[in-house]
């Protein structure tokens, strides 16, 4: 399974972005996906992950309410809709998917977040 992501840049405080991460490879074999980001000087944490029918989702409490996790298996495609953006949501946007024991990463884009 290979991930790309994309759809990260520059924008101001209170601005929205929509990330996106592709996934190809052997998709049909995907369980749940997620969205991790990594700022300067931190480790990796959860921003949301969302279940292998979509239905199930969970979010960072830091981002509840502001980012909206979602899947279209059809496109083998994972959104992250990002709204009222902060300053420290500043970091890499990383996508990860679940495929039996294993986790695939993709290379992260970008978010930095202006005040």
């Amino acid at each position: 399974v290979q991930l790309v992501e994309s759809g990260g840049g520059l924008v101001q405080a209170g601005g929205s972005l929509r990330l996106s991460c592709v996934a190809s490879g052997s998709t049909f074999s995907i369980n749940a996906m997620g969205w991790y980001r990594q700022a300067p000087g931190k480790q990796r944490e959860l921003v949301a992950v969302i279940g292998r029918g979509g239905g199930s989702t969970n979010y960072a409490d830091s981002v509840k309410g502001r980012f909206t996790i979602s899947r279209d298996n059809a496109k083998n495609t994972m959104y992250l809709q990002m709204n009222s953006l902060k300053p420290e949501d500043t970091a890499v946007y990383y996508c990860n998917a679940f495929v039996r024991l294993n986790v695939y990463w993709g290379q992260g884009t970008q978010v930095t977040v202006s005040s």
